[in-house]
Parts: structure tokens; C-alpha cells; sequence
């Protein structure tokens, strides 16, 4: 749903008793030693069939609307009509994800039932005489043949529901010998990073924002990348989501705060003058109880003042645990330190949850950038998320600016952070330390320079 669409206004989800959520914490555990053993039994065995998982959508937004137990009888209805549709067990596995162990079923077969399935969600679900629409993505796993055991197994079905979420609502994607290969590539990222940081193997660089009414480069966020023989450059896009699976985020994180530190602190030794440096994070670092103590720890030990370290976190983080996140952005924003909403107008969240976030700035959707060269009509839209934020006093900062064009109608609507290959690739701390607070044209050699490396490799 896009962000101009009316949508309720977030309140807080209805918590159940201590009692209720023990009970549910010990059927959930049961579901899964029950799962995990037929799956075990059937991939150990000689015989045949497909596993298909369940997520179910829109989840949190439910309960924060309609409340705890109101979302309870939804899922109870939705295990209901598996288990009469399908006629096997199904596996209410943990919070919102169904598993059903379709034994001797064929992959056709199992892609009919989906399709019947996503019939089903297409339509309201009542509840208590109220009526809701929830959205279902699904994976389909064949066995024997692709995994060997049930954690396997799990990683298989994960990445097809991952890929049915990129198709849209009420989809289902066959895991095959594609997402076999995608698997593989993400499993050898993961091995590869639990040594990266010993071993000093992650690149860090900058990417530095100009500003169009002063003429120079005020600010820059981090962006790290990996380079592993055989799969070459992988980026912070594609390797953080492995370190987030992984469980090895934190400490990569941790490690690019650091390099960030360094950085601000460097800047203020010089006496250069700049808005600030950010670093893009992760929504699992919101939700360790621990972090404003690293955060108020670094920004001691670095000497760093308020508003020179900021942190950019996605949109779509809100969709995790709302009120924690908010609570945690609060205490961060009382410490000092900027933050930056990334992908605004993405759609995650309604215009009011954003109204509440205690943020400094925000940043344009690169989706709006890139459409304003094929598309007229994006740039209202764009021009009209740029001037909500001016009348909310933050700032606003375009990236993916790559164009004349883009420049021309990002400066005209009153964007003045731009960031981009147009002004400048990404640059290691060295070439920024000379880049931040200096003039596009006394930069512009030494980024041409940087520009010709990065067409070279």
C-alpha cells in the first residue's frame, strides 16, 4: 500500500497475559519437535512428497489494530482450513508460518493447493463478525533431491517465500535449481564472514551527499563490501541480510560504527566543517537492549558532539516492533545522534506512524529518482514528499542521482541533499577526508580521478 493511502493510526497492540503467552510459547514448541520429526522420518525415508510453508502477512499491523486475541482466532481459522483442505497435519511452526508436509504429492500437485490456498486469502476473513484481509506468501520444497535434512529444508523454503514476497501478494514460488544456486551463493557469504572481521576483509568506503545551496559536501553515510574469489564484489545490500540470518550483524555493526568514529573524529581534528556521517543499520541493532550504551561508550571515547553521527535505518524496519523501535529511536535522538529515515514514501508505513517517528531526516525512495527519467508523473509525487518534509522542518536527501535531469528536477522541487554517481563514487576515508566541506569544483578533479578508477574495475 503506498504511503498517500488513509490508513489507521498505530496503537498500541493488546498484550496478552503472562499465562496465554506461556501456553502458547509451549504449543509452539511442541509444533515444532512434531514437525521437525515427521520431516526427518520422511527425508530419511525412501518415499516422496513436498513441504509447503505458510507466512502469513501484515501480521503486526493486525494486532496493533484489532488486538491480541482477535489475531489468535485468525490463526486459529486459517489452521482450520488447511487442515480440512489438505487433510494432512499442518504445522503451526511459530509466530505467523504454517508448514505442511505433503507426502507424496508432486510439485504440479503442491502448486495447485497454492493456488487454491491464495484464492482463499484473496478474500476476507471474519472474525468475531469483522471482517479482515491478510495476505499468505508460500514456498514449495520437493524432497528427495534438494535437502538432505529439516534445517535444510528450512533454508530452502525460506528463500522461495523470500522470492514470493518480491512477486507480490498471495504467491507461491517452487524452490528449483535457481534458487539452488542463490542458496549456495548466501551460504558462502555466511561462511565467509565469520572470519571477514579478523581478518580485516571488509572494505569500508564512503558515499558523500552534496548540497545544492552551499556547493559543497556536507555529509556521507558508510557502505561496506566484500570481495570472495569466485563470487567477486558483493555489496552491504546483499551481505547484510547473510549476517542478519547468520546471526553475525552485530558484530559487523559494531565494527562499522567504529570506522564511522574514526572518521568524525578525524573531520573534527581538521577542522572541517560538516553536517555529519551516517551509518546505515540494521533493525536487529534496535532491538538489543545494550546499544544506547555502545552508542553513548563510542561517541565518548571518540569525543563526538551531538549531531555529527547519524544513523539511517529503512522504513520498513517499523513493520518489526514498532513501539520498541520507536522507544529506542527516542533515547538515541536525546543522546545526539541524527537519524535518518531511508526508503520515505516506500509504502511500509502510513504518513501518521511517520509523523510520530522522532527523526531528522529523510530519505527519498531511489525508486522516485530513477522513474523521474521515464516516468512525468513521478515527479508530483516526488515534489510533493520534498515538500512535506520542508514543512516538517527535516531534512531531505535524494540518492541514486545519476543524471542531468534528475539534478535539474531534484534542485527545482527543493531537494537540496543529493547523493549519487553524478557527484561522486563511492571513496575511501582518505579521498572523503578531503572531499567533506570542500566545493564541487575544487573536488572535481580528484573525483573524476576516483570515477575513472571505478569504470577500470
Amino acid at each position: 500500500m503506498s504511503w498517500f493511502h488513509k490508513k489507521t493510526d498505530p496503537v498500541p497492540p493488546v498484550k496478552p497475559d503472562i499465562q496465554k503467552t506461556e501456553e502458547t510459547a509451549l504449543k509452539n514448541k511442541l509444533e515444532r519437535d512434531a514437525f521437525y520429526k515427521h520431516l526427518s522420518s520422511d527425508l530419511n525415508s525412501d518415499g516422496r512428497g513436498t513441504v509447503l510453508k505458510l507466512y502469513i502477512e501484515n501480521f503486526k499491523r493486525l494486532n496493533q489494530v484489532f488486538g491480541y486475541d482477535y489475531c489468535e482466532n485468525l490463526l486459529d481459522q486459517i489452521l482450520t482450513y488447511l487442515k480440512v483442505l489438505t487433510g494432512k497435519n499442518v504445522y503451526h511452526y511459530i509466530g505467523v508460518e504454517f508448514f505442511i508436509i505433503l507426502d507424496q504429492y508432486t510439485q504440479g500437485q503442491a502448486l495447485e493447493l497454492a493456488e487454491e490456498i491464495a484464492g482463499k486469502f484473496d478474500r476476507a476473513w471474519k472474525v468475531n463478525g469483522t471482517d479482515c484481509l491478510c495476505s499468505v506468501q508460500m514456498g514449495i520444497c520437493s524432497y528427495p533431491g534438494h535437502a538432505a535434512d529439516p534445517d535444510q529444508m528450512l533454508k530452502c523454503l525460506d528463500l522461495a517465500v523470500l522470492k514470493a514476497e518480491d512477486i507480490g501478494p498471495n504467491q507461491a514460488v517452487v524452490f528449483d535449481s535457481t534458487l539452488q544456486k542463490q542458496l549456495k551463493r548466501r551460504q558462502t557469504i555466511a561462511l565467509y564472514l565469520k572470519t571477514a572481521l579478523e581478518k580485516e576483509e571488509v572494505e569500508v568506503r564512503y558515499r558523500p551527499t552534496f548540497h545544492t545551496d552551499s556547493g559543497t559536501f556536507p555529509r556521507a553515510e558508510l557502505y561496506m563490501r566484500i570481495f570472495i574469489k569466485g563470487l567477486g564484489l558483493i555489496g552491504a545490500g546483499e551481505f547484510l541480510p547473510v549476517a542478519e540470518d547468520s546471526g553475525q550483524i552485530r558484530a559487523i555493526l559494531y565494527y562499522a560504527l567504529e570506522k564511522v568514529a574514526q572518521c568524525i573524529s578525524e573531520l573534527l581534528e581538521m577542522g572541517r566543517e560538516f553536517d555529519s556521517i551516517a551509518l546505515p543499520v540494521s533493525p536487529v541493532l534496535f532491538l538489543q537492549e545494550d546499544f544506547p550504551d555502545e552508542m553513548k561508550r563510542i561517541m565518548a571515547s571518540y569525543g563526538i558532539p551531538k549531531g555529527k553521527l547519524a544513523l539511517e535505518f529503512q522504513e520498513s524496519a517499523l513493520t518489526m516492533a514498532y513501539l520498541n523501535i520507536n522507544v529506542m529511536l527516542q533515547q538515541l535522538q536525546e543522546m545526539g545522534v541524527e537519524l535518518i529515515l531511508n526508503e520515505f514514501g516506500s509504502g511500509y508505513s502510513g504518513i501518521s506512524t511517520i509523523l510520530e517517528l522522532p527523526v531528522n531526516s529523510l530519505k527519498l525512495e531511489r525508486l522516485f529518482v530513477w522513474q523521474l527519467e521515464t516516468n512525468p508523473k513521478s515527479r508530483y509525487v516526488m515534489e510533493g514528499l520534498v515538500r512535506m518534509a520542508k514543512d516538517l522542518n527535516l531534512n531531505i536527501i535524494a540518492e541514486g542521482v545519476e543524471t542531468e535531469n534528475q539534478v535539474r528536477t531534484l534542485t527545482a522541487a527543493g531537494c537540496n541533499y543529493q547523493q549519487g554517481f553524478y557527484y561522486s563514487p563511492t571513496l575511501e576515508k582518505d579521498t572523503l577526508l578531503k572531499v567533506i566541506g570542500a566545493s564541487l569544483t575544487e573536488s572535481l578533479p580528484l573525483l573524476a580521478e576516483e570515477k575513472e578508477k571505478m569504470r577500470r574495475t
